[in-house]
Order: structure tokens, then C-alpha cells, then sequence
């Protein structure tokens, strides 16, 4: 990614601050027009992206191990929500952002044709919303979802295969 460090001035051009922020302020991605700044911070670009994903048929849930036992129950406390943003990870440049999935398919699907399609809708959605140029997805497959199997399965194997 290129340097985030200089200003920009240049209409549509998005910039992001340098790693060292004070305040510890999360990194924003910035759109620099002749009216005006608009900053996107990378949380946004990652719940973007984590709608994105889960948009696509064949996506069971997004996040690996711990992380996502530990979201799963959050959906089961009253008043909690899944997390959007679990399972996903972005970096944000001047005018980029790359970002990096961890998914569970459903048992039975082509896991080649929903990381391709999870990768697409991510790229559509993420440049279509913040005019960020998306330069990759990468997509780990943590898990295949199999109904009435144990959840939480990390060692890759089917009760069958014990």
C-alpha cells in the first residue's frame, strides 16, 4: 500500500493518516474534494465488507475458532447481536484498502464458488460505498458447517471420520 503519510489535495483522492495517530484514534481512509473531507474509518470499511460476505448463499458464518464460539453466544444472550466485523480484518491506505475474511461454508457447497462470489460482492460493495480501489481479498476457510454437527469443530474432521 502506499504511503500514508502525505497530504493529499487532489479531488477524489483518498488518503489515510500514518500508522502513529494520537489519541489512538483508529486509521481513517480520507476522500478530499474541493468541498470538503469525508473520512472512513476502517471499521466501516470492515463492516462492509463483513455484510458483504455474509450476503452470499453458501456462508455459514465469518470468524475462526474462539472468536466465533465466542460471537455465537453473544447471538444467544438477550439484547446481544453477532458482531459484523467478527472474521474480518482491513487495512486501509491512501486510496486502497485490502482486506481479509475468515469464513465457515455450508457443507455440500462449492467452497471455489463462494470465495468467488464472497470476493466479488465484498469488491462491489466496498468500492461502491467508499470509492476506496480494493486491491485484494484473501479468504481462509476455517470451517465446513455440516447440519446437526457439533459446532466449533476446528480439527477439520467429521464425526464420521473420528
Amino acid at each position: 500500500m502506499a504511503d500514508a503519510s502525505s497530504a493529499t489535495t487532489d479531488a477524489n483522492r483518498a488518503t489515510a493518516p500514518g500508522p502513529s495517530r494520537p489519541g489512538g484514534e483508529p486509521a481513517r481512509a480520507q476522500l478530499t474534494t474541493e468541498a470538503g473531507k469525508t473520512r472512513i474509518a476502517e471499521g466501516v470499511v470492515a463492516k462492509i465488507a463483513g455484510f458483504a460476505a455474509r450476503e452470499i448463499p453458501g456462508v455459514h458464518s465469518m470468524g475462526a475458532g474462539i472468536a466465533r464460539r465466542v460471537g455465537q453466544l453473544r447471538g444467544l444472550v438477550p439484547g446481544g447481536a453477532e458482531n459484523i466485523r467478527q472474521g474480518v480484518s482491513v487495512e486501509v491506505g491512501e486510496r486502497e484498502a485490502a482486506i481479509d475474511l475468515d469464513v465457515v461454508t455450508w457443507y455440500g457447497q462449492s467452497i471455489v464458488d463462494v470465495s468467488e462470489a464472497v470476493r466479488r460482492n465484498v469488491v462491489e460493495r466496498v468500492e461502491g460505498m467508499t470509492g476506496l480501489k480494493v486491491v485484494e481479498v484473501n479468504i481462509n476457510v476455517d470451517d465446513v458447517y455440516v447440519e446437526g454437527d457439533q459446532e466449533g469443530r476446528d480439527d477439520g474432521r467429521s464425526p464420521q471420520g473420528q
